[in-house]
């Protein structure tokens, strides 16, 4: 008797996605601005306008392998008072990317709130007030994307109407393909630039480097830490600044996550 076979099909949709998924893969440098390209063709597509952030705890603008800045570029945020890529201090009073610090989903948002698939008690705390000024629109799709190391990127997806405040319809039929595409991009992305933020695996903290780091881990300053370990204020901030140059961190907070996540901090860190 012969066996039955089964053909198993990929669904018509799914395929068209991952097709849409591929264009924008990311594996090397050289990949980086077909990506974006790609990326800004699936949203001026669908009549909308990405905008890409790989960590909003960083200045360096997003570049392809010659330089190029994307967000400028390719993306096309070139207009007075559109080049929100250039002003470092957006991510400190922009409702956007704070609250990609408190959501991992995606969402959509406007000056009357956010619109996500659950409550979320944090969201509802952020001041929306001047929306439009602070975000640099009148309502967005975003697509938070949480990274190792507590690196967060957020992107998100601006109506080329620019007078549009409800983005409900185009959030229910595209918040899955940006998504995923957002997060193929940027996942690519900072993989293919590791090399030149990556910790060394050679990367060994001093003593005194790790001891500084638990203290202020525990959210002593700089100036208490140097009561404690009776050391120089000068000195505790030289040894702070030293093992975040050795674990290429931006910050402070960056730094004791990662010295941390290397388990340098030990387990109640």
């Amino acid at each position: 008797m012969a066996a039955k076979v089964v053909e198993l099909r990929t669904p018509k949709g799914a395929e068209r996605i991952e097709q849409l998924l591929d264009r924008v893969t990311i594996t090397c440098p050289e990949d980086i601005h077909d990506a974006a390209e790609n990326l800004a063709l699936i949203a001026r597509e669908r009549g909308m306008q990405v905008a890409v952030c790989d960590d909003i705890s960083s200045k360096e603008p997003m570049v392809d392998a010659d330089g190029t800045i994307l967000n400028a570029d390719v993306f096309r945020w070139l207009d007075d008072g559109a080049r929100w890529w250039e002003d470092h201090r957006l991510a400190l009073h922009s409702p956007l990317p704070r609250a990609c610090r408190y959501e991992s989903e995606p969402f959509w948002v406007n000056a009357q709130g956010f619109n996500t698939r659950w409550r979320n008690s944090y969201l509802e705390e952020i001041d929306l007030s001047d929306f439009e000024k602070r975000s640099l629109c009148k309502a967005a799709i975003v697509v938070p994307v949480h990274l190792p190391f507590g690196q967060i990127s957020a992107s998100s997806f601006v109506s080329t109407d620019r007078e549009k405040e409800d983005l409900s319809e185009e959030f229910a039929h595209y918040e899955l393909l940006f998504a995923q595409a957002v997060r193929r991009f940027v996942a690519g992305y900072v993989q293919a630039m590791r090399t030149k933020r990556r910790i060394p695996s050679d990367c060994v903290l001093s003593k005194r480097e790790v001891e500084c780091l638990r203290w202020a881990a525990i959210g002593k300053t700089d100036r208490e830490i140097s009561m404690i370990l009776d050391r120089s204020h000068a000195t505790i901030r030289y040894h702070i600044h030293r093992a975040g140059e050795k674990l290429d961190s931006v910050n402070r907070a960056q730094t004791i996550f990662k010295a941390g996540q290397l388990g340098y901090l030990g387990a109640n860190s």
